[in-house]
């Protein structure tokens, strides 16, 4: 049987859109028509209607054209992509091939698999989803173009990348070995990218006690006690306390 040609579209960092093996991210109409083709891949499987496209494409001001002008785009993009691909003619869909990957779903996907697997305490199943998600969503999504609906993709994929990288870091803390500095290089991100998010200190705690670095984990959480209280006038919850525990219970083993 002949191998099917990929279908993929990246939405995060550079634009890339293969559709059963043929580039076409370049053929796109205009920064508009690659605006559309966006919303249209994000929502994809999903009848559009009109207004809500040209409510996408002109989110503060809406020219007086918008419909006509919308008409044109769609009339190009489906020239470009093919009209098995963009369907429809008042609701529009994007009608992907069933093994098509769409960067954002993969993120999304590969942090709910690696969460998972953390869960069960199978940290090299959860490895691989880890990384994927957090390679993914530490791109920006459609970084030339700025609208709300971008926004809020962008928060999505912010707590995504926080998620990931947590999972990440505490995979490579269970796998150990030479995953150690794995671990803290993703526990010190996600402190970095989410000070309130105890998890991070935690992880860190943990990551460095495990290479023998007890004082600068004691120092880890001086700063996770500081800035909690000084941020929300908290104390440390449980789960960093108990990392407090096992490290001085290490240090007076020494």
């Amino acid at each position: 049987m002949e191998p099917i040609p990929p279908t993929r579209i990246q939405l995060c960092g550079r634009l890339v859109v293969e559709l059963r093996g043929r580039r076409v991210d370049g053929a796109l109409p205009s920064r508009q028509g690659r605006l559309l083709f966006a919303y249209l891949a994000l929502n994809r499987g999903r009848a559009i209607a009109r207004d809500e496209l040209t409510d996408a494409l002109w989110p503060e001001a809406m020219p007086t054209a918008a419909p006509a002008a919308l008409t044109v785009l769609l009339s190009k993009l489906r020239a470009t992509v093919g009209p098995e691909v963009l369907r429809g003619r008042g609701d529009v869909t994007l009608s992907l091939p069933e093994a098509a990957r769409v960067d954002v779903e993969d993120a999304f996907a590969g942090v709910h698999e690696a969460e998972s697997a953390v869960a069960l305490g199978e940290w090299r199943r959860a490895w691989g989803p880890a990384l994927r998600a957090q390679f993914i969503a530490g791109r920006r999504l459609l970084p030339e173009h700025e609208a709300p609906w971008i926004d809020e993709w962008r928060r999505r994929l912010d707590d995504v990348l926080e998620h990931s990288l947590e999972a990440y870091a505490a995979a490579c803390l269970g796998i150990g070995g030479t995953e150690l500095a794995g671990a803290e290089r993703a526990a010190r991100r996600l402190v970095a990218l989410a000070p309130l998010r105890e998890s991070g200190y935690r992880l860190l705690m943990d990551t460095l006690a495990a290479q023998g670095n007890v004082g600068e984990a004691m120092r880890v959480y001086d700063t996770a006690r500081t800035t909690l209280r000084e941020e929300l006038g908290l104390a440390p919850g449980p789960a960093i306390q108990e990392a407090h525990a096992r490290l001085l219970d290490q240090a007076t083993t020494r």
